[in-house]
């Protein structure tokens, strides 16, 4: 990114960090880690008036998500749950995936840069500064305060000693436990939004461009994007 560009968008993004409660960007014009604060595992409404509220909303206002329920959304989408090691001696998480592979990678887009999601130590760690927000490939996708795109790294299906699938190599399977793992993810931010009063939609998003931003290595690939923010007021 050339460097008048990027201050541009430095600026501009300054009133979403402060109101979001975000560090605003280092001495060196680079993005900083975002230390989540610790989610909070209580209150909202009950799983069945989730269940019962949970729908596609998109119509999405751009007003920028508090920094505790960003923690809060990402912890319930894919965060640990289950702090001893299981199965291939990984934490265990709010949602399941294939031989506990972890292999879905959340990026989330803010206005002022790509973060991917590190559910241990619970963090935002730097990507890319910059709105990116466009790459949803929804024109009311941008405007969301929150846009996390759900990136397969099929490196993580380990293939070999201690694996309980002996199928976990095969391209055909792994593209049905991907696809899954992430339908998965996506149900517990549905399910968030509807207990927290959110909006959030689940979409394609524009995989070719996104990959290159994202500096995705051979082995990922972007699947789909999914939107979060309050409703728009009528």
């Amino acid at each position: 990114m050339k460097r008048r560009m990027f201050v541009k968008g430095a600026a501009a993004a300054l009133p979403a960090l402060a109101a979001l409660g975000l560090p605003d960007f280092g001495a060196t014009g680079e993005l900083e880690p975002i230390t989540l604060p610790k989610p909070e595992m209580d209150g909202g409404k009950s799983v069945l008036a989730a269940l019962k509220g949970r729908k596609t909303v998109r119509n999405i206002s751009p007003d920028p998500l508090p920094l505790q329920t960003l923690s809060n959304l990402l912890w319930a989408a894919f965060g640990v749950n289950r702090p001893e090691a299981g199965l291939m001696g990984k934490q265990g998480r709010t949602a399941p995936s294939a031989s506990n592979s972890q292999e879905i990678g959340l990026y989330v887009c803010l206005a002022q840069g790509i973060y991917l999601y590190e559910a241990v130590p619970h963090r935002l760690a730097p990507v890319a500064a910059g709105d990116f927000r466009a790459r949803a490939g929804r024109s009311a996708a941008v405007k969301g305060p929150v846009n996390i795109f759900y990136v397969v790294d099929l490196a993580r299906y380990v293939v070999g000693k201690g694996q309980p699938d002996r199928s976990i190599g095969n391209p055909e399977v792994q593209k049905s436990y991907y696809y899954t793992d992430t339908g998965f993810i996506a149900q517990n931010v549905y399910l968030f939004a509807a207990s927290q009063g959110l909006a959030a939609w689940f979409h394609n998003c524009d995989k070719e461009n996104t990959a290159r931003e994202f500096k995705l290595r051979p082995e990922q690939r972007v699947l789909f994007a999914q939107t979060v923010g309050y409703p728009m007021k009528a």
